[in-house]
């Protein structure tokens, strides 16, 4: 009622009590059990900011259900060997990639097949910039095609969760099948689970790559801030199969370590009713037309995607206060 919770710094102290009876508290560092609280803290503000947006407060979470515990200056000890010393015992570990600076906090992070991940954070900075380019392209997000680009290229996406379907349905089927909690059922359910992390995996890492060539590409990338829980409530599967909301956050990851600029248009503005050559307005344009003729200038076919992408990239580097003379020559719509 009055947007109150518990203060975070009397309820570590409260659990800092706790812990020296709670024995199984102790296997870990007390700055794990402290990190909790501050997991719940950060729920509850955003719960109250989000409050007439019908996010529903933090609920409680069973402990076999907690997947991750963080540490940070202490608990832990990096031994060679690629070995690791988190409270009296020592894990054996395989490195992705060497640590660079120093280690701010460590993260035991396990997954729906049971596999144990440590995520490192550091205060180390990458300094090598990307190559600058000098161009600036808007994007236009579709169903059909992932991105058209301003510059009259279409990326196609996988569809990774439809091409995978067939294997879903058969793992659902064998799991339906056993007997709830019996061995034959857990091997089932992580059969089903390896599925979903196989489908998520292969989406992240196209992902990943398609971020890193669009800002090899470009300086300046120009999107609209599309209302994706609207989307998918319209259109289900295929929306969350995209998951454009994931991308932007990799593409923004990536664009920030290469020193390049990611630009959102409102979503109000018409860039696919807009005419790209004379700005004239198609109040009746609907989803199902693709290309439309333009009564104003009297340009035939225009391609609705391409002409999208095209206004996009215009109506960012003018928000931006970038020169439109020195911007790359527009494609011209079809």
């Amino acid at each position: 009622m009055f947007g109150k919770h518990l203060n975070v710094y009397k309820l570590m102290r409260h659990i800092a009590k706790l812990r020296k009876r709670i024995k199984y508290w102790q296997q870990v560092g007390s700055q794990a059990v402290q990190d909790i609280c501050q997991r719940i803290d950060k729920a509850y503000k955003l719960f109250f900011q989000q409050f007439k947006k019908g996010t529903r407060p933090p609920s409680f979470k069973k402990t076999r259900k907690y997947k991750s515990f963080t540490l940070k200056q202490a608990g832990y000890k990096f031994l060679s060997g690629n070995k690791i010393r988190i409270g009296n015992r020592v894990y054996k570990f395989s490195k992705s990639r060497e640590i660079q600076g120093k280690v701010k906090t460590l993260t035991v992070k396990r997954n729906n097949l049971g596999e144990l991940l440590i995520l490192v954070v550091t205060n180390y900075v990458d300094k090598s910039f990307g190559v600058v380019t000098g161009k600036i392209a808007g994007f236009d997000y579709g169903l059909r095609t992932f991105l058209t680009a301003s510059d009259n290229s279409a990326i196609e996406s996988p569809l990774f969760f439809n091409s995978s379907r067939n294997r879903l349905k058969a793992a659902s089927r064998n799991l339906s099948s056993k007997k709830k909690g019996s061995n034959n059922w857990y091997k089932a359910k992580d059969h089903l689970n390896r599925v979903y992390e196989d489908i998520s995996n292969q989406r992240r890492d196209w992902f990943w790559k398609l971020a890193h060539d669009l800002t090899n590409k470009y300086d300046v990338l120009i999107f609209e801030d599309l209302n994706l829980d609207g989307m998918k409530r319209l259109w289900g599967r295929k929306v969350s199969d995209l998951s454009f909301a994931t991308f932007l956050e990799i593409l923004q990851t990536v664009a920030a370590i290469k020193g390049k600029v990611v630009h959102f248009v409102n979503r109000y503005y018409p860039s696919s009713k807009t005419c790209s050559h004379c700005g004239y307005i198609h109040q009746e344009l609907s989803l199902k037309d693709r290309f439309w003729d333009c009564p104003s200038c009297n340009t035939k076919g225009i391609q609705r995607d391409l002409n999208a992408s095209v206004n996009l990239q215009r109506e960012g580097a003018s928000s931006l206060g970038l020169d439109t003379v020195r911007l790359p020559q527009v494609a011209s719509v079809v």
